[in-house]
């Protein structure tokens, strides 16, 4: 069932004849009210067919004029509702339609209450949570803008913690999310614009980024990619990372997705783009280059020179979890003599009784310390971390014990995975994960060779891999050494008094045009 949530084709639904066809919503929806209340009721009873959590609840206002609200059970503030909305429209004094709008601009006590001219505008709001004020002799509607439903608290995203920061994370509701921003950058020129995506679904959607900072190119960019998504629904982030990103069949990510608020606001400050989903605790921004995924955000609350050294050990540990298993496994199956002598002969006794090739002890034991990686995140909370340690101790033991992988095999299987836990971007994460498997074949095959054609054909895939137009490697390649403060270690703030060059066009400027003023910096 779950393979057809992005399914894109639109089907043609069978008509007995006697059924009117009722259009979805968005779709032929673009249709005035009518002033008449029943034509407007039998046509939202229509679209809300077998819809029975949808209210439909007439009353009179001032006894005199006929009204109906439409709204959702447990998605619209039914209080409110009923004190602000429902209690003075019935002790209003109206007779006469035409003072209608008077009494909602005067004496409505509801701020969000906005009007709205056609039906595609009525079932939007209403799906939406928002109570729908229906008024007999007026062709128009009322959107009441009481909606209300259940949301998570904010709390410290458990997949990037830190110890000395902000704890705040994003959660599922796109209107907290951008109040979170905004009390982070309290500047007018921070833009927020809203556009819908998916067919059925109709997810909020928002674009955000900085006036005056912001690349206009990438903005633009960003803009028309999202405008050309046609889906049936868009219901998690990763739905539109998949469908606007430079190379989709690249195994590194191209967006950075995070649910840090001070993270994304640190990005808007350099002239990125971010893209917020209703539903999505995952905020995109964009666009990427690589040094920002060996980034943590705690690199920018403590001293610079521990920041730089801690940076450098992670481009350390990343290498070495890329590396080491393939480095291994072809320098004892095909380089021996690169082996000091008595530690050859160790590893010779060790391997003595396996009957397996090296390169066939290093895949079970990836495929064993991946297996239970990933069943150490899908078991509950409380027994995940146990059973992942505990299992991977019993079964390095006993695979030794058992002749089947030697000791050395399991010593660097262990510390590659320890060293992949130092990344503090997931995403590269499972990148480092996937590609270790194709160069440990090709190392087990061809040697150091192998080795070395795995690792140039990487880097030739990152030199050419782009972000929304920007160099993946930047400022490595293309080199700009005036940006490697912030990129191979991490300088002080006093130093950092330019923002990055995201675009092309901005690799292209004369060395002596420069960018104002960092605010952010570079996360």
């Amino acid at each position: 069932m779950s393979g057809f949530r992005g399914f894109r084709r639109r089907r043609k639904r069978k008509n007995s004849g006697s059924d009117p066809v009722i259009p979805s919503s968005g779709e032929g929806l673009q249709v005035a009210l009518h002033p008449e209340l029943e034509k407007n009721r039998r046509v939202m009873k229509d679209l809300f067919e077998r819809c029975d959590d949808v209210t439909f609840r007439p009353f009179r206002i001032g006894k005199e004029i006929e009204a109906e609200i439409v709204y959702i059970d447990n998605m619209a503030d039914i209080e409110e509702l009923n004190d602000h909305a429902l209690a003075p429209l019935m002790k209003a004094s109206l007779t006469r339609p035409e003072e209608i709008e008077g009494f909602f601009r005067e004496e409505l006590p509801i701020v969000s209450a906005k009007p709205v001219q056609t039906f595609e505008e009525c079932v939007k709001h209403v799906a939406s949570g928002d109570p729908v004020l229906f008024i007999d002799g007026w062709d128009r509607a009322l959107n009441l803008g009481l909606q209300k439903w259940e949301k998570r608290g904010i709390s410290e995203p458990e997949g990037e913690p830190v110890i000395r920061g902000s704890k705040e994370g994003f959660i599922e509701s796109a209107l907290s999310n951008t109040a979170l921003l905004r009390r982070r950058i309290q500047s007018p020129q921070l833009k927020m614009e809203e556009m819908r995506l998916g067919r059925y679904t109709q997810t909020r959607v928002i674009v955000a980024y900085i006036e005056g900072i912001v690349n206009q190119g990438v903005l633009d960019e960003v803009k028309r990619r999202l405008e050309r998504i046609d889906i049936d629904g868009v219901l998690e982030s990763g739905y539109i990372e998949e469908l606007i990103e430079d190379n989709p069949y690249s195994p590194f990510p191209q967006m950075n997705v995070t649910e840090r608020v001070d993270t994304v606001a640190a990005d808007l400050l350099s002239g990125r783009v971010a893209i917020i989903t209703d539903g999505s605790p995952e905020v995109m921004t964009m666009p990427l280059n690589f040094p920002t995924l060996l980034q943590a955000a705690e690199d920018y609350y403590v001293r610079f020179t521990y920041a730089t050294a801690v940076r450098w050990l992670r481009y350390l540990l990343f290498f070495f979890s890329l590396t080491a298993p393939s480095f291994y496994v072809a320098t004892i199956t095909f380089h021996p003599e690169a082996v000091p002598t008595e530690q050859l002969f160790n590893f010779a006794a060790a391997r003595e009784k396996i009957p397996l090739p090296t390169i066939v002890e290093a895949l079970l034991m990836e495929i064993a310390f991946e297996a239970l990686r990933e069943a150490g995140l899908r078991l509950p909370k409380i027994v995940g971390p146990a059973v992942s340690i505990v299992g991977a101790l019993i079964i390095g033991e006993a695979a030794v014990t058992a002749g089947l992988v030697s000791a050395p095999v399991v010593i660097v299987v262990a510390i590659t995975g320890i060293a992949s836990f130092s990344i503090p971007r997931y995403a590269l994460g499972f990148s480092m994960r996937v590609l270790r498997f194709p160069l440990l074949i090709l190392s087990g095959s061809f040697g150091m060779v192998g080795f070395s054609l795995g690792l140039i054909a990487l880097a030739v895939h990152l030199a050419t891999l782009r972000s929304f137009g920007a160099p993946y490697l930047a400022p490595l390649a293309p080199f700009r050494p005036k940006e490697l403060k912030d990129a191979l270690w991490r300088s002080p703030w006093w130093k950092m008094n330019q923002r990055p060059r995201l675009s092309p066009n901005e690799y292209r400027q004369s060395s002596d045009q420069k960018p104002g003023p960092e605010q952010g910096g570079e996360r």
